[in-house]
């Protein structure tokens, strides 16, 4: 999935996991997968179904168009509907951002994070350091202003970086359910296991349709 391509619309379906429940073993626990999935995706998915069924008119409107368009909902639904859309669009970054055979970035991303930050290891750990310091709920974002500069970027609750302009590359989920099963209330513990199943190859390929 990038921001630029994806043509999903209602009834929106649950995204399907690129891997088994297990394929991020030991980093990420089987059962925090599947309920992560199999419940928190599938939550927000059914909601924001349910939130758009009345509103025929935005049947035909992609995911991204309802996250970027508060102003054109209908406002009695508009609450609910950018809540639950933006669950569903964080949550799918998030899964589709990680992957059993990770790699360190190359080519233009590469050069790029090296010209901001002067190299991976320095972006590491910068990015640990700002996904620590996110209070409460919310995600970390690697993203792409509209200059063309890598930046990061925190959201809170379920707001998306596409409201602010920005394109995104990844992002880790940083509310507690993302990890509380295996590591508690130990998130630095958590962003190390993130990293070690980070899917570059899913951060290059959206970096090359900015």
């Amino acid at each position: 999935m990038s921001n630029k391509n994806n043509c999903m619309s209602y009834p929106f379906s649950l995204f399907p996991l690129p891997y088994a429940y297990n394929a991020l073993e030991p980093h990420i626990d089987t059962l925090t997968m599947k309920i992560h999935h199999d419940r928190h995706l599938k939550t927000y998915t059914d909601k924001l179904n349910a939130a758009l069924e009345p509103c025929t008119h935005l049947h035909n409107k992609t995911l991204e168009w309802l996250v970027c368009n508060a102003n054109s909902l209908p406002t009695k639904s508009r609450k609910d509907i950018l809540h639950n859309a933006g669950g569903v669009y964080n949550h799918i970054y998030y899964f589709a951002g990680m992957s059993p055979k990770t790699c360190k970035p190359s080519g233009k991303l590469a050069k790029a994070i090296d010209c901001e930050f002067g190299s991976w290891e320095k972006l590491v750990a910068k990015f640990k350091s700002c996904a620590l310091d996110v209070f409460g709920s919310g995600y970390l974002w690697l993203v792409v202003n509209k200059q063309g500069n890598l930046r990061i970027v925190k959201t809170h609750n379920q707001e998306t970086p596409l409201s602010r302009g920005f394109c995104p590359l990844f992002c880790i989920d940083v509310w507690e359910h993302a990890y509380y099963l295996k590591h508690y209330n130990d998130r630095a513990s958590y962003i190390d296991d993130w990293f070690a199943v980070l899917n570059c190859d899913f951060a290059q390929k959206n970096f090359s349709l900015f």
